[in-house]
């Protein structure tokens, strides 16, 4: 299963102005806001957990909320993504890969998710 997202960084950079850290803390758990180092990177995180709702089929919502997808980095820097077990059970997921760049005002990412 695919998915993809793009987010003009702009859009997210005006939620950070007008609600701050607590606007972060509705998408982003306290791990994922210290790698946040500025609203492109925040536009980029966005992106991901949209593109893993669409990969799932399920958009953000009561089957998948922003917190059920945790966005950590490799060693080297390189994004990853874990999800809460009722996603890994429910849709039987046995792996995830994703990826995000950047482009100007847009932030774009794709996940792949495995199923047995």
């Amino acid at each position: 299963m695919i998915g993809i997202d793009l987010v003009k960084t702009s859009r997210i950079e005006r939620f950070i102005e007008r609600f701050g850290e607590r606007g972060l803390q509705k998408f982003l758990s306290d791990d994922e806001i210290r790698l946040v180092k500025n609203h492109k990177t925040a536009a980029g995180f966005w992106a991901v957990k949209e593109a893993c709702a669409k990969a799932l089929g399920t958009g953000i919502g009561a089957e998948c909320a922003f917190h059920d997808i945790e966005i950590s980095k490799t060693h080297k820097g390189a994004p990853q993504i874990k999800l809460a077990h009722h996603l890994l059970e429910k849709f039987n997921i046995t792996n995830t890969s994703t990826s995000i760049t950047h482009d100007g005002e847009y932030a774009i990412a794709v996940v792949a998710i495995q199923t047995s």
